[in-house]
C-alpha cells in the first residue's frame, strides 16, 4: 500500500515502497472475442485463414519498465469457436532464440509469446507460455507461488499449435526475423475450471512477449503493468476478454 508520512509542515509522498505502489488501471484494455462458426474440426491452416479473415489485429506494444526498453513488432488475433479459442501472434524481433524443447519447460527464457487468463475473473488464472517453436508452459493457480502445472500429456494431446520456424530448436538468430504462431487451445484443456463454457463468457487476460536470454532481454504487454520491475503474474493488471 502506498503511504504518506507526514513530518512538521512537509508531506512527503513515497509513492513506491521497496516491493512498489501498485495502481491498477481501473477497468484497463477491453477486447471482444468473435465467435466463428465452424463445422467439424478445422485444421491450423484453416484456423489461420478464419482469424485472418474475421478478426482484428491487436498489438502488444506496452513498455512498462524503463529498464528494458527494446520493443519487437507484437500483433495477435483472437476469436472462439465450438468452445475452443483460437490465437495467431505475429511478431517482427531482432533476435530470436528457441533451445527449450520439454512441454513445461522455461519457455520464457527464449523468444516466447505469452497468454494469461483467469476466466470466472475470480484471482485464478492460467499461464500459456509458448516459445518460438511452439513448446508450451502451462499452469494454474492465484499466484506466482501457488501454481500446478497442466499435466504434460494434456498439454500434447489437445493443444494445436503451428510455428512458421517450425518445431526443432536452435541457437539465436540475428537480424530481423520475423515469424508467425497459429494456435488452438480447447476449453477442456482449462483442467482447473472443468465443463467451462467460452461463449458468453467474461475474463480478465493480458498478452506478453518476453524473451529473458536473448540478446535483447524485453517484457511487453497488452494491457499496462504497474508493478516495479516485470512480472506478468499480476492478475490484478489484466485486462478484459468478453466472448462474444
Amino acid at each position: 500500500m502506498c503511504t504518506f508520512w507526514r513530518i512538521g509542515l512537509s508531506v512527503f509522498v513515497l509513492s513506491t515502497l521497496v516491493t512498489g505502489c501498485q495502481t491498477p488501471k481501473k477497468n484497463g484494455n477491453t477486447l471482444n472475442v468473435k465467435e466463428i462458426k465452424y463445422k467439424g474440426e478445422p485444421t491450423l491452416k484453416e484456423v489461420s485463414r478464419l482469424l485472418e479473415e474475421n478478426t482484428i489485429l491487436n498489438a502488444i506494444d506496452r513498455i512498462n519498465w524503463e529498464a528494458f526498453p527494446y520493443q519487437p513488432q507484437v500483433k495477435f488475433r483472437i476469436a472462439h469457436s465450438n468452445n475452443q479459442i483460437w490465437l495467431k501472434f505475429y511478431v517482427r524481433e531482432a533476435y530470436v532464440l528457441a533451445l527449450r524443447t520439454e512441454t513445461n519447460s522455461a519457455t520464457h527464457k527464449d523468444s516466447c509469446v505469452e497468454f494469461f487468463l483467469d476466466p470466472l475473473q475470480d484471482g485464478n488464472y492460467y499461464n500459456f507460455e509458448f516459445n518460438a517453436i511452439g513448446v508450451t508452459h502451462l499452469a494454474y493457480g492465484p499466484s506466482r507461488q501457488e501454481r500446478k502445472f497442466i499435466d504434460a500429456d494434456v498439454i500434447e494431446e489437445q493443444i494445436k499449435i503451428n510455428s512458421s520456424l517450425g518445431n526443432e530448436p536452435f541457437i539465436e538468430r540475428k537480424g530481423i526475423n520475423s515469424w508467425e504462431m497459429t494456435i488452438i487451445i480447447p476449453a477442456k484443456t482449462l483442467t482447473g475450471n472443468v465443463d467451462l463454457i467460452l461463449k458468453g463468457l467474461k475474463s480478465k487476460a493480458n498478452f506478453y512477449k518476453c524473451g529473458d536470454e536473448t540478446s535483447t532481454p524485453h517484457y511487453v504487454t497488452w494491457n499496462p503493468v504497474g508493478t516495479e520491475r516485470p512480472d506478468f503474474h499480476q492478475p490484478v493488471f489484466f485486462g478484459n476478454l468478453v466472448f462474444e
